[in-house]
């Protein structure tokens, strides 16, 4: 039997009556499988060639190939050498041949070049069809290297040309010339040596090129969708994140990683996705959009098992949940139709398009009256909804009846100068440990309202307001929030991305309330609004925005990571977290600097504090008054102050505008203070020197000697 070859194969054109061509073949061994039979394609193409037509021929070869594999079972029963089969062997057919080729057994991969000049990536086992093909070289290819550590191909030609390629993008990074790098002569080897990251190339002489990283770029902008995210939550069944974006497409990360896992796109066609929600079982997902239909998905696989929509004009869906009473499932949606749409969900209901249910009596009668932004449950049987003019209705799930309305106080600003606000109640959450008890004098639900406001509401015992308070320093409209078991710590987040964390363990359980509860911490998570904000296992935070990115934090603030950059964490392990670092985005944002008066605009105030201070330390030191002139440290009249500063300013010129100073840019020569610059003497005549004398030891003599008398004079 034939030993494995690497080498060349002419066919001439006589026996194929076709152009001459040359071929290489390259044996590899493989498991035992049948010999493959395919057409051997000619010109540049790759394949088999065909077996015999014969079928006595085929019937033979059969039978030795039977024969060979009893008789190889023999000899490895007793130990003894083996003998390779045909059939244990795969062959590559290559256009034009083979001049080199490297095997990487970490990456089982197989690379191969030749005089087509192309860089062949192989699957030992597939060996019909190359993986990937490298085309950049302009001559034969007659050196392959891969280092499977820095996941780099190292190839060269015959015409002095050495190049790096990329493993996994099969790019080109760098090209290296014989004349750009200052080697003479030609190429007669080439040897990649791992220790020193260099290229050890063999001419006249032998060259070390070593391979030099560059800098590493300025941090770049990780985000996990190209879109804005409006909404994202956990599956804890499996331990995935799901999110969406507004082109309607929904990804599925990897939690503990913050890996891709998979994710499809058209979930709503052109419409983007609002809301989200899984079932009790976390196997399906519901997503709710601008075409006013909910949709039920198979999201591992992307397939839409039920399509939930009403018979009427579409209206956009705000929000939904999922809701369990009485052993009956059903999704509640609420939108723009300012109505409450409940879905069965029936197992058993095999067509694609579901209707929801009749609509409450109460709804159509005493219901809201704008656009509904959003729900929230509290089991066993409350619901909670609100709606645009700021109107909150509590809702019994089984009966369909309200059970209280609430109406948002106004903004205090808004009320002093007398104008209309937006009152608009966007969050909802319910403080269930209290809910569930029917306290009657504890807060039991948080919304948020006008000016960047969060109240506390009294459901039981006559609801009521029962604090109100004001998170972000400018008022920002708080856009989510979010509750730790047992109602111990409460996450508000805003629309200029910040999350303030608030104690409220004892906060509203025994009547109104006139401070803010005590500020745990807070911090930046985002440079745009914050969407969504969900606790997991009460050790972490998710949260997602409108600058197309979806973070991990610890529930003290420590950044774990964004879902989707380049570098995976491990969430058991700290140290892969991305903390003590920020995204550079928010480090490099002019809001994430911290409160100063200056940076706030208060140059007034500081003026007139450091002339108070300067007031008290003149009159302090300032000695009897005496017909002196003015000292320097005397202030200047404020007249006649203005009169020094116009005559040095040129006519045209007018001081800075507000706008400019409303970006960051204060007026600083407000606080410069002008002084009178005493009289200095003319200057002095060259002094006479003829006094000195010829004998310079003399003149030093005597000036020490008078020193030394006038010191003991002193003494």
């Amino acid at each position: 039997m034939e030993k494995p070859r690497l080498g060349l194969e002419c066919v001439r054109s006589a026996d194929l009556g076709r152009a001459p061509f040359v071929t290489a073949e390259l044996w590899v061994p493989a498991t035992l499988k049948k010999l493959m039979e395919r057409r051997n394609k000619i010109k540049g193409r790759m394949g088999c060639t065909m077996g015999t037509t014969n079928v006595k021929q085929k019937m033979k070869e059969i039978r030795g190939v039977r024969k060979d594999v009893e008789a190889r079972r023999e000899q490895v029963f007793l130990g003894l050498p083996q003998r390779r089969a045909e059939c244990d062997q795969t062959v590559f057919h290559i256009y034009k041949g083979v001049k080199a080729f490297s095997f990487c057994k970490r990456k089982n991969l197989l690379l191969t070049g030749g005089m087509d000049r192309i860089i062949r990536v192989w699957n030992p086992y597939l060996p019909g069809k190359p993986t990937g093909m490298l085309k950049s070289h302009t001559a034969p290819v007659i050196y392959i290297h891969v280092s499977a550590e820095d996941n780099k191909i190292f190839s060269m030609s015959t015409d002095n040309t050495i190049k790096i390629w990329d493993l996994e993008t099969e790019s080109c990074l760098f090209t290296a010339s014989s004349k750009a790098s200052g080697i003479k002569g030609d190429f007669a080897a080439c040897l990649y040596l791992p220790e020193s990251r260099s290229l050890c190339v063999a001419t006249d002489t032998v060259t070390l090129l070593h391979l030099r990283l560059r800098s590493p770029p300025e941090p770049c902008l990780v985000v996990s969708h190209q879109e804005p995210v409006p909404c994202c939550r956990y599956n804890p069944a499996f331990r995935q994140v799901v999110s969406c974006s507004e082109a309607s497409v929904v990804k599925v990360w990897d939690f503990e990683t913050g890996r891709l896992l998979s994710g499809f796109t058209g979930a709503h066609g052109n419409a983007g996705i609002t809301c989200l929600t899984f079932d009790t079982s976390g196997r399906r997902l519901i997503t709710g959009g601008r075409d006013g239909c909910l949709k039920i998905w198979s999201y591992n696989n992307g397939h839409c098992l039920h399509t939930l929509k009403q018979d009427e004009k579409q209206s956009e869906v705000c929000d939904c949940t999922y809701v369990e009473v009485n052993q009956n499932k059903c999704i509640i949606a609420v939108g723009w139709d300012r109505r409450i749409n409940v879905y069965f969900d029936a197992p058993r209901d095999f067509h694609h398009f579901w209707k929801p249910q009749p609509h409450w009596q109460d709804d159509l009668n005493h219901g809201h009256k704008e656009d509904i932004l959003c729900v929230a449950q509290c089991p066993p049987f409350l619901l909670a909804t609100s709606s645009y003019d700021g109107e909150v209705i509590i809702w019994n799930v089984i009966s369909g009846h309200i059970y209280c309305k609430l109406n948002t106080p106004p903004c205090s600003d808004d009320a002093e100068d007398g104008k209309g606000s937006d009152r608009c109640v966007s969050c909802l959450t319910f403080l269930k440990s209290r809910a569930a008890k029917f306290e009657s004098v504890a807060a039991s639900l948080i919304t948020n309202g006008p000016g960047g406001s969060v109240t506390f509401w009294k459901l039981f015992g006559g609801a009521c307001p029962i604090a109100n308070f004001t998170p972000s320093r400018d008022k920002a409209q708080v856009s989510s929030i979010t509750v730790t078991a047992g109602d111990v710590l409460a996450y508000v987040a805003d629309q200029e991305g910040f999350v303030h964390v608030y104690d409220i363990k004892e906060y509203g359980l025994q009547g109104p309330e006139l401070q803010s509860p005590k500020n745990v911490t807070f911090w930046r998570a985002h440079v745009s609004v914050v969407t969504s904000l969900e606790l997991i296992e009460e050790k972490f935070l998710l949260s997602s925005s409108l600058d197309h990115t979806v973070r991990l934090w610890s529930v003290d603030g420590k950044y774990i990571g964004t879902f989707g950059q380049q570098s995976p964490w491990d969430i058991f392990t700290p140290a892969s977290w991305s903390h003590p670092r920020v995204p550079c985005e928010i480090l490099t944002d002019p809001q994430s600097t911290p409160a100063h008066p200056v940076l706030g605009g208060d140059v007034a105030v500081l003026r007139t504090k450091e002339e108070e201070q300067d007031k008290v330390v003149e009159e302090k030191a300032k000695p009897e008054k005496t017909p002196n002139p003015r000292s320097p440290e005397d202030p200047i009249p404020e007249v006649e102050m203005k009169e020094d500063i116009d005559q040095w300013l040129p006519l045209d010129w007018n001081p800075p505008s507000r706008s400019t100073c409303g970006l960051g840019w204060r007026s600083i020569y407000q606080t410069l203070r002008c002084h009178e610059v005493a009289c200095a003497s003319a200057v002095g005549e060259k002094p006479d020197l003829s006094i000195i004398g010829p004998d310079l030891f003399n003149v030093n003599f005597l000036a020490k000697e008078h020193e030394g008398g006038e010191a003991a004079q002193e003494h």
